[in-house]
């Protein structure tokens, strides 16, 4: 939408300036249009026309998808950098060496490329929020809320371990010995204190955090938003295509394939966590290992209590492990329900045969009932054996029994088989019943109108005839005469 101002002249008086609902020197009324932009700014033509929107739009949108996939790239750079670096360092290589600051160094240097980028997605998502609005300054688009969520993005982005390394030299000059087979648990010298271990220990695992950029990754890159009906058809019914929806999307698609690949992962990346975190005491639960062992019975709720956490990361560790372990189980016991409920075909097919067992078992029940009457009235007849009188009775008895119980299995069954999706289906039917009938009353009507305007024009035809008839019969009495 294109917004046109009615300006005045630059040295136009205060009193003589147009508003609504004012009147000027002349007595004239004149109403403007409040300008979006700044006074005497031309409108591009990306700006004012709505095909060079659209074309700017879908560059922009290809724009944020490449970028989001860049910065995911990045970002999972530097985590691999961060694991590679604290489990070489110190085994391989000594705290201060040039492999040490090399890795370090590509670290601080993929976290600036990855927050450059994070500026270029919002900025690529601010320019798009313009020409959506159709605005045309960028300061309206950066609320409060933008604002926060830039910058808690951008410091969540830099979070990273950065080590202060000291030369294997200067061990001596602090009259300290030189560090020989170091067995710290991260990439730093013995002179360094408890204090900075953890705080390097807290940055590596904060790490992780970067991974936020996978729902982004996924929803842009998702065919949900690429595809044009299902934009059409969304925004017809008021849907938000957000990662929530295209989550729903994924699980129910490919719901084994989407769990699967979340469990394995989360499972590798917690066991490595608890692994930095517990490898600091030198326990058990520091080698791989035990750690994979310890988060696979924490995720799946068993705990054996062979193994346990020590310190109070790795307890936080478990902790999270075992509340992502209960939310997985329940979507894995919603994902089997569905894999295993009969669908529509096959649930009327399951009920009709089982009715039909049921039913041949009810006349069959209903034929011993009329047997066992039949044998017991015979011994009645008799009067000799009242043991065989007892005995058909007790007959009698069972068989009303079987009987009552499959009519009542019979109804419980048919009652099952009328589900919520039936009287959807039912409800549904009725509808177009209702649509068909009124359709029909309507065409009845219109028959009706103009079998009523026929009879009308009829009953004209009638008068009018009668009419000349009776001209035509004064007028032969008038000639006979």
């Amino acid at each position: 939408m294109e917004m046109t101002t009615r300006l005045a002249h630059l040295d136009t008086k205060v009193d003589g300036r147009n508003c609504d609902g004012l009147v000027n020197h002349n007595g004239e009324t004149t109403d403007i249009r409040v300008p979006l932009s700044h006074t005497g700014k031309r409108l591009s033509p990306i700006e004012g026309g709505n095909l060079y929107r659209l074309r700017d739009r879908k560059f922009l949108l290809e724009d944020k998808k490449r970028l989001c996939a860049w910065a995911l790239g990045t970002a999972l750079l530097g985590i691999l950098l961060m694991v590679l670096h604290a489990e070489l360092c110190p085994v391989v290589y000594q705290p201060g060496s040039i492999y040490a600051l090399s890795i370090n160094g590509l670290i601080s240097f993929s976290t600036g490329c990855l927050l450059i980028l994070i500026i270029a997605f919002h900025y690529k998502d601010i320019r798009l929020f313009i020409i959506d609005h159709n605005q045309v300054d960028w300061r309206i688009a950066m609320t409060s809320n933008r604002v926060l969520g830039i910058s808690l993005e951008l410091v969540v982005c830099a979070i990273h371990p950065v080590a202060i390394y000291l030369r294997p030299d200067m061990e001596d000059r602090l009259g300290g010995k030189p560090e020989q087979n170091s067995s710290t648990p991260l990439c730093l010298s013995s002179s360094h204190k408890e204090v900075m271990l953890d705080v390097e220990l807290l940055l590596s695992a904060l790490m992780f955090l970067r991974l936020y950029l996978v729902h982004r990754a996924v929803l842009l890159h998702s065919k949900v938003l690429l595809s044009a009906s299902y934009r059409s058809i969304g925004s017809l019914n008021n849907i938000n295509f957000s990662f929530r929806f295209v989550l729903k999307v994924l699980m129910n698609k490919y719901p084994a394939r989407t769990l699967l690949v979340f469990i394995m992962f989360f499972w590798l990346s917690a066991s490595w966590m608890l692994r930095l975190c517990e490898r600091q005491q030198r326990v058990e639960t520091g080698g791989m290992d035990t750690a994979l062992w310890l988060i696979a019975i924490t995720f799946l709720t068993v705990g054996y209590g062979d193994v346990s956490p020590h310190t109070s990361c790795g307890k936080v560790v478990c902790l999270f492990t075992g509340v992502m372990g209960v939310a997985c189980t329940a979507m894995l016991v919603a994902v089997m329900t569905k894999k295993l409920a009969l669908n529509k075909g096959e649930k009327h097919v399951h009920f009709f045969m089982m009715d039909i067992q049921i039913s041949k078992r009810i006349r069959h029940a209903a034929a011993n009932v009329l047997r066992e009457c039949w044998l017991l009235h015979r011994t009645t007849q008799t009067k000799d054996n009242s043991g065989e009188h007892r005995h058909h009775q007790r007959c009698l008895l069972e068989a009303i029994r079987v009987f009552r119980h499959l009519r009542l299995k019979q109804r419980k069954l048919r009652d099952y088989a009328s589900e919520m999706v039936d009287l959807s289906k039912m409800q549904m039917i009725m509808c177009d019943l209702s649509a068909n009938w009124n359709s029909s009353y309507h065409e009845l009507e219109q028959r009706i109108i103009s079998m009523e305007q026929k009879l009308d024009e009829l009953g004209r035809s009638f008068q009018i005839t009668s009419e000349l008839l009776t001209q035509a019969l004064h007028h032969r009495r008038l000639d006979h005469r």
